[in-house]
């Protein structure tokens, strides 16, 4: 299935078709949620559409874009701000007023001990993140090292921004967060949804594209489509406000904020879920009227 969306009411005319398409979508039993077991429980079951792509134009406020997608505020701002932070936070503080964090989802969420297998700011800025991170407040210690890939140091946003600052044009400026250490997660441990982000500038306009593996219709696709939104203001703010590196070209034009691709291989709800779209449907989309 691939839709289009654009600006306006569109994102909401998106929204309601895919409601009402997963309500007739085929049941998938996957056997297991977030590395959960959920063979024997009916109500978990996925109907499911796969390959769900669109295309919109991201609004140049915040508070416009909040509108348009009725993401869960203030939750999905106080979250793009942890991740746009600097800091490899694990846990993410706004974890605790998600605003779906009920008892049965916290089961299914949490890790053991205090720190979950993966967060979103953890995976944005990897250099010091993990236990080297968790010891540094207490440590006078000028010998930590940026962790290191199997050639070179790791990268973070704030290289990808100094990317875009020496290059504007370049093809090659990509945030991922899905990293090798997921790669057949045979420790049944808790994956990323998100791939990564693609960031393009073209006739000083910035795109960005989302891809992402796996995505809960109810729970976070309004919120995804917000931060990855936000993500792309947070972007041209940076780029048009930042001085470039020595040596680095300056470019010619103010960058605006463009599209959003969004790329989701399975786009999905859960079976328990569904009397609740049905009745949503002629609802408003905002969760915050």
């Amino acid at each position: 299935m691939t839709l289009h969306a654009f600006a306006g009411n569109d994102f909401e005319m998106l929204f309601r078709k895919l409601q009402k398409e997963l309500i007739d979508a085929p049941v998938i039993s996957t056997g297991q949620w977030q590395s959960k077991d959920i063979s024997d429980i009916p109500m978990m079951q996925t109907p499911e559409l796969a390959n769900v792509s669109f295309s919109m134009r991201i609004p140049t406020a915040k508070e416009g874009l909040a509108d348009l997608t009725g993401a869960h505020l203030p939750w999905a701002e106080d979250h793009f701000q942890e991740r746009v932070g600097g800091e490899p936070l694990n846990p993410s503080p706004s974890e605790e007023w998600w605003p779906f964090a009920q008892k049965v989802n916290k089961e299914h969420k949490s890790e053991e001990g205090s720190a979950f297998s993966h967060t979103y700011p953890e995976r944005i800025w990897p250099k010091w993140a993990g236990p080297a991170y968790s010891e540094m407040p207490q440590s006078n210690s000028v010998a930590w090292e940026p962790m290191h890939g199997v050639r070179f140091d790791y990268g973070d946003l704030e290289d990808v921004v100094n990317q875009l600052l020496v290059g504007p044009l370049t093809r090659q400026a990509f945030l991922p967060i899905w990293f090798p250490e997921d790669t057949g997660a045979i420790l049944g441990r808790r994956v990323p949804c998100t791939l990564g982000y693609h960031f393009m500038i073209r006739d000083g306009v910035l795109q960005i594209t989302y891809y992402m593996r796996s995505c809960d219709l109810i729970r976070h696709f309004q919120d995804d489509v917000y931060m990855a939104g936000r993500l792309a203001q947070w972007m041209v703010n940076e780029l048009n406000t930042r001085v470039a590196p020595e040596g680095a070209p300056i470019p010619k034009y103010s960058l605006r904020v463009g599209d959003l691709n969004m790329h989701i291989v399975s786009l999905h709800c859960f079976q328990g879920d569904l009397a609740m779209m049905k009745y949503r449907d002629s609802k408003s989309l905002s969760w915050n009227v």
